[in-house]
């Protein structure tokens, strides 16, 4: 796909993980080709997703780090680990949504879960899950807005440029996030280079930021940083989660939902 004339950053940042994961090296021209800005544009950017751990830069260009990180653990088997604690987080986070409310669901085990819990409430929910649809598809009180762009078959979730184009168009109430892990500072991690644009942008149009870790996420470790604690206004876990990983959060401000 070629752009004509410039693309806003946030879009450019997707686009190029996007064309580097297709294509595993490429090069700066070839970028600045697709997305129709000056080469100077597109060293600014990876500069930026170098910074971030997203790509790493290569002489003349640009590849992944430690070279595919799609998850190749298919959804089914995922939502086999820590089941129980999973679904305790699910039922929690349920509690904190109110009738009426714009609901954005996160890809992930935990928010498919969350979506059953959900099922009769008088809410709309938006979501990259095609998990979350298939909890809620059926169900005639939920009003189903479902996000497009590429399909990642092996976690049911869409990504990429039309995803995050979506995102910009709504505002939700409340977002629940799903993460790899968090770290002991507090930041949100996750293992995927695909969804991590995606989940940056659904924190952006949500006026309310929950995340659900199961207690075996702390402290996480993951690859690429989502987001700081400072930008979650509640973390939903067990008891038991690391104290000292709970603590860093709180002292940001971030408010701690126990299951």
């Amino acid at each position: 796909m070629r752009y004509v004339g410039p693309v806003l950053a946030a879009i450019r940042h997707g686009e190029i993980v996007r064309l580097v994961r297709s294509s595993g090296v490429v090069s700066v021209q070839a970028l600045a080709d697709n997305l129709g800005v000056s080469p100077s544009t597109i060293r600014r950017d990876l500069q930026c997703l170098d910074a971030e751990g997203m790509l790493r830069r290569v002489r003349g260009g640009v590849t992944l780090p430690n070279g595919d990180l799609d998850d190749p653990v298919p959804f089914a088997q995922v939502a086999t680990v820590a089941a129980d604690d999973k679904e305790r987080v699910a039922r929690r986070a349920a509690e904190l949504v109110a009738d009426g409310e714009v609901v954005l669901l996160d890809i992930g085990t935990t928010t498919a879960m969350l979506a059953r819990y959900l099922r009769g409430r008088r809410i709309t929910v938006i979501t990259s899950s095609l998990a979350v649809v298939d909890e809620l598809r059926d169900d005639q009180s939920v009003e189903l807005l479902v996000l497009g762009g590429i399909l990642r078959r092996n976690y049911l979730s869409m990504v990429g440029m039309l995803t995050e184009q979506a995102l910009r168009e709504v505002r939700a109430h409340r977002l629940f996030l799903g993460t790899s892990g968090i770290r002991r500072d507090g930041r949100v991690m996750d293992s995927t280079v695909v969804e991590v644009p995606v989940k940056r942008a659904m924190i952006a149009c949500a006026e309310h930021t929950a995340v659900l870790a199961d207690r075996t996420k702390f402290p996480g470790t993951g690859l690429l940083p989502v987001c700081g604690p400072q930008d979650v206004d509640v973390i939903v876990t067990n008891e038991g989660a690391d104290p000292l990983t709970l603590a860093a959060c709180a002292r940001a401000g971030t408010a701690i939902a126990l299951a």
